[in-house]
């Protein structure tokens, strides 16, 4: 019989919880941002961003780039990797700690 390996994530599940809720958990992580037709448009607080524009979140989907960089990912646990230093893991860990599901 074999067993499960127990730290493993489940990042669909993690994903789907987020973009359940993911306009209000971009108004937390990007304060600065606003709605523009499906996306969130933020100042990028990981670098000297001072002109909206340039870093944008759909907020359907939860893919995201910053177009000035060329850094991007495709959901909101890469986002939230992203604006936290993170690696995927420990932000996957940490959204569900949030939403009180898995470790």
């Amino acid at each position: 019989m074999r067993v499960p390996y127990s730290n493993a994530v489940d990042f669909a599940a993690t994903n789907a919880r987020c973009l359940a809720v993911f306009p209000s958990l971009l108004m937390n992580w990007l304060p600065t941002g606003r709605i523009e037709g499906r996306e969130w448009v933020a100042l990028n607080p990981t670098r000297h961003d001072r002109n909206l524009g340039s870093f944008k979140i759909h907020m359907d989907k939860g893919c995201w780039a910053d177009f000035a960089t060329g850094e991007s990912g495709r959901d909101p646990v890469s986002l939230y990797a992203y604006l936290n230093g993170l690696s995927q893991v420990a932000a996957a860990r940490a959204l569900n700690g949030q939403f009180g599901g898995e470790s």
